[in-house]
């Protein structure tokens, strides 16, 4: 990993490039056929194991959003036949009523302020909210998207966020091996989880909050003595 300014350059090249954020795609006469990928903002450049997806890391506290990434929003308000939903970026994002699975103008979710949706930014703009879809882009299924029912809501560092996503990560498996578990991890500093009883969610939320980055930020050993001393 380096740190990096606005501005400066990245190395990033990959036949199937995704740009996360921080990072934005700029040509003129001199790079038309090969575009240079600069930095929107001070932090780290990270990427995945296959170089395929590049993002750059900072201490924000607010999200910025990005096309493709999931995140977890509460809705505010009702409006037309969609809704306005929190997803802690500078403005709310759009939802349309009709962007779930197999929804219609007479059969789709009916969702009250208050309630949690597991979506995907679909669109992502400066000069324009954000809009969210609640199935996969290329399958039209939910996959996993849609409302969020029960659970608990835990906030975290976007870095921990990004991690959790991380197959090789140690703590979701780890968790899974405890209790049962069902998970859903937002990229705007969200997790929703669940399990089977209510100790058991109040565990797996200390654990995460144990081994965020930004928090007590303990690797695989720690986090074991950790939930040892809890009451599971």
């Amino acid at each position: 990993m380096s740190i990096v300014l606005p501005g400066e350059k990245i190395p990033a090249q990959h036949v199937n490039l995704k740009l996360g954020p921080g990072l934005s795609q700029t040509s003129d006469a001199s790079t038309a056929n090969s575009p240079s990928i600069v930095s929107t903002r001070a932090g780290t450049v990270n990427h995945s194991s296959n170089k395929s997806r590049w993002w750059i890391e900072s201490n924000s506290r607010r999200y910025i959003p990005a096309t493709q990434e999931p995140v977890i929003g509460v809705i505010t308000q009702r409006q037309g036949e969609g809704y306005r939903v929190d997803i802690a970026s500078a403005h709310n994002a759009n939802l349309d009523g009709l962007a779930f699975e197999g929804a219609t103008k007479r059969n789709k979710p009916n969702l009250k302020v208050g309630n949690l949706v597991y979506a995907r930014v679909s669109l992502a703009h400066k000069d324009m909210d954000p809009e969210l879809e609640c199935f996969d882009a290329q399958t039209h299924k939910a996959e996993g998207f849609g409302e969020l029912k029960n659970g608990f809501l835990v906030k975290c560092s976007m870095r921990m966020c990004r991690q959790l996503l991380d197959p090789n990560h140690f703590l979701l498996p780890l968790l899974g091996g405890l209790f049962p578990l069902e998970v859903a991890i937002g990229l705007n500093g969200r997790v929703w989880i669940n399990s089977k009883e209510p100790k058991q969610i109040i565990a797996i939320a200390r654990a995460l909050e144990a081994t965020d980055p930004d928090g007590g930020g303990l690797n695989e050993l720690g986090v074991k003595a950790f939930l040892d001393k809890i009451d599971h």
